[in-house]
C-alpha cells in the first residue's frame, strides 16, 4: 500500500502547530489582497499580523481585503515535492461554492498525474471552510492512522462531510454578502442593530442563514439547542469553536458547550486569512459532526424556527 499525505488549501486555516497534530503534511497557499492592491500568500500561523490587528482594521469597513487561488506554480510546487517523494495526495480543497480553488487543484493535479503516472492524486471539494475543513482533515488523518487507504479515506471523506455542521452566529453579514459568502437572509436583512443571523451549511457547500437572534446570550442559547438536537456522540467528539476577533465570546460559548453537551475535547481558532475577508469580524460559531444536512436545510430551518419560537 503506497503512502499518501493530506494536503488541503489554507481554508482549513490551520496553524503550525494544529496542522502538525492533526497529520497535515503539507499546505497549498492562496493570495491575500490587500486594499491598497499589493498581494501576498495566506499566512495561517500569522506571522506578518495578528488576528486581532487583520480583524481590527476591517471593523469599520474602511479596510477590505480580498483573495484570489493558489497560483498554478504554488499547486505545481507543494505537489511535486511530494510526488517527488513517492508519495500519493489526498487534496482536501475549500467549498467549491466559496472558492475556485477545488477546480484549480484538478487541473494541477491532472497535469501532474502525466508526469507521475505512478502516482495517484486524490482531490475532493470539502463543501465546508475554516474549521470546519479542518475537522475533514482530522478525521482523514485519524483514517490513515487506521490504516485506510488513500481510495478508503477519500470515500469516507466524502460520505461524511454533509454530516458536519456549523453552529454560530455572526455579528454583520455585510462580509458574505459583499463577497456573495451567504444566502438566505442575506439578502434581505442588512445591518441591523443587535440581530445576529444563525446560519448552517446548506447542500452547496455555501452558509445559509436559518434563523436570527437578538444579542448574544439569546444567541448562544439558540445554538446550543440546535447543537442538542443535530449532533451524534458529542462525548466522543472535538468541537471546534471557531471566531473572528471574538475571543472573550468564544470562551462564553465553549464554556457552554462543555458544560452542556460534554464533548472529548473542545478547541477554539480563530478565522483566518484565507476566509477571514469573507467573513470580516464577529463570527462565533461551534464545528461538529451530527445528522446528515437535508438537502434544502428545510428541516433545520423547521428546527431553528421551533427553537427561537420558545425564546
Amino acid at each position: 500500500m503506497s503512502e499518501f499525505v493530506i494536503i488541503p488549501d489554507t481554508g482549513c486555516e490551520l496553524t503550525k502547530d494544529l496542522r502538525a497534530r492533526f497529520g497535515v503534511d503539507d499546505i497549498v497557499r492562496g493570495l491575500l489582497i490587500y486594499p491598497d492592491g499589493h498581494s501576498e500568500l495566506t499566512d495561517p500561523d500569522w506571522t506578518n499580523t495578528t488576528p486581532e490587528e487583520f480583524f481590527t482594521t476591517m471593523s469599520e469597513k474602511k479596510q477590505l481585503f480580498t483573495t484570489s487561488l493558489p497560483t498554478p506554480d504554488e499547486f505545481d510546487t507543494v505537489y511535486r515535492r511530494h510526488l517527488s517523494a513517492g508519495k500519493d495526495i489526498l487534496a482536501l480543497s475549500l467549498s467549491s461554492a466559496l472558492s475556485g480553488t477545488y477546480g484549480a487543484s484538478c487541473t494541477a493535479a491532472e497535469k501532474l498525474r502525466k508526469e507521475f503516472p505512478e502516482r495517484k492524486i486524490v482531490c475532493i471539494d470539502t463543501l465546508r471552510y475554516s474549521a470546519a475543513m479542518a475537522l475533514l482533515c482530522a478525521y482523514a488523518n485519524d483514517l490513515r492512522s487506521q490504516g485506510k487507504t488513500i481510495e478508503e479515506t477519500a470515500e469516507a471523506i466524502v460520505a461524511t462531510r454533509k454530516t458536519l455542521h456549523q453552529s454560530g452566529i455572526l455579528d454583520d453579514l455585510f462580509f458574505c454578502r459583499r463577497m456573495g459568502r451567504a444566502s438566505g437572509m442575506a439578502a434581505v436583512m442588512g445591518t441591523l442593530v443587535g440581530i445576529k443571523p444563525m446560519a448552517d451549511f446548506n447542500a452547496s457547500g455555501l452558509c445559509h442563514v436559518i434563523g436570527k437572534v437578538r444579542g448574544y446570550k439569546a444567541g448562544y442559547r439558540a445554538c446550543i439547542d440546535y447543537m442538542k438536537a443535530t449532533i451524534t456522540d458529542p462525548e466522543k467528539q472535538l468541537i471546534i469553536v471557531m471566531h473572528s476577533n471574538r475571543l472573550e465570546e468564544a470562551q462564553k460559548y465553549r464554556a457552554m458547550i462543555e458544560e452542556e453537551l460534554h464533548p472529548k475535547e473542545t478547541l477554539i481558532t480563530s478565522v483566518g486569512q484565507a476566509c477571514g475577508p469573507n467573513v470580516g469580524p464577529g463570527l462565533i460559531a461551534a464545528v461538529y459532526f451530527g445528522a446528515e444536512l437535508s438537502e434544502d436545510l428545510s428541516a433545520e430551518k423547521a428546527l431553528c424556527d421551533s427553537i427561537l419560537q420558545k425564546k
